[in-house]
């Protein structure tokens, strides 16, 4: 059953026909709030705010997805974060300080791989280390590079212009950029949705070894039910807001699924563990019962 909370947690969901049983329910382990989201709304009508009374924690070294259809307010609630935008009332706390503009100690990686098309991959790079530790000469600021540029596999690109490559190579400069800063939190907006699905797995796959190689905490957008559930130990799902017959109801924080899956889940195996296809099942049922897209 799932608890009376404002954010309901949960890993132990309905059977499914297609799967095997499910493992035994799994409690969330208490949250050191690391970050903090409370009471977070965002109003650009004010008697018909897109979302409110969000709340949420995220521990440090955890990787969380949020998932809603368009309008819900994620994009918004990931640019708050990242100091982008201001909430119309709220508050978000990182490491014990609250979150006011823009800082290296979040690092973002949008869409689009917002890459300076004049520089090379490794300019391009630098420039954001140089940024982060502005003491640094130029051959400590080089070897940081060239060590961030090696984990996502682009060494042999090092010194090329964005211009001269792919769609996933560019995404991949966009992901070295993030870690090479060493944020304390990275923050991803749908890195993958314009890549084809043969490049989006294989750089799913790096992130999550980086990820597990740096313990690093993460926020991430997606769409993609399945990328959710490989990456994320939680899934915060969101609601559209709605007109009802007691009038307009905001969208907001509907649910926190806990993933109950084996940390060390690859693409390759994932459909084939126990608890799969209820979890999937049970996303997908939100997404098309109750998130209310409009």
């Amino acid at each position: 059953m799932w608890s009376d909370t404002s954010v309901r947690e949960s890993a132990a969901l309905s059977p499914s026909p297609e799967a095997s049983p499910a493992p035994a329910p799994t409690k969330a382990t208490p949250m050191t709030g690391f970050l903090k989201v409370e009471q977070l709304a965002k109003a650009f009508h004010a008697e018909k705010p897109v979302f409110a009374d969000v709340n949420f924690t995220i521990d440090k070294g955890e990787f969380v997805c949020i998932i809603g259809h368009s309008g819900c307010g994620k994009t918004t609630i990931l640019n708050v974060l990242a100091g982008l935008d201001t909430a119309t009332s709220g508050h978000c706390f990182m490491d014990g300080r609250e979150i006011n503009g823009p800082s290296l100690e979040r690092g973002v990686v949008f869409q689009s791989h917002a890459l300076m098309p004049w520089l090379t991959v490794r300019q391009n790079i630098a420039f954001a280390v140089k940024s982060r530790w502005p003491q640094w000469d130029r051959s400590a600021i080089n070897a940081h590079v060239e060590k961030f540029v090696a984990l996502v596999g682009l060494s042999p690109a090092i010194d090329k212009k964005p211009s001269q490559l792919s769609g996933g190579m560019k995404q991949r400069v966009g992901i070295a950029r993030a870690f090479a800063i060493q944020p304390k939190m990275l923050l991803l907006d749908e890195p993958f949705g314009a890549l084809d699905a043969l490049t989006r797995g294989t750089i799913q796959d790096e992130l999550m070894g980086i990820v597990r190689e740096t313990q690093q905490t993460v926020f991430m957008i997606t769409h993609d039910v399945d990328e959710a559930i490989l990456l994320a130990d939680r899934i915060l799902l969101m609601t559209n807001g709605q007109e009802t017959a007691q009038g307009y109801v905001p969208g907001g924080m509907a649910e926190v699924v806990v993933n109950p899956l084996p940390r060390s889940r690859t693409r390759a195996q994932l459909h084939h563990l126990d608890g799969y296809y209820d979890l999937r099942n049970h996303i997908v049922d939100f997404l098309v019962t109750r998130a209310r897209a409009h």
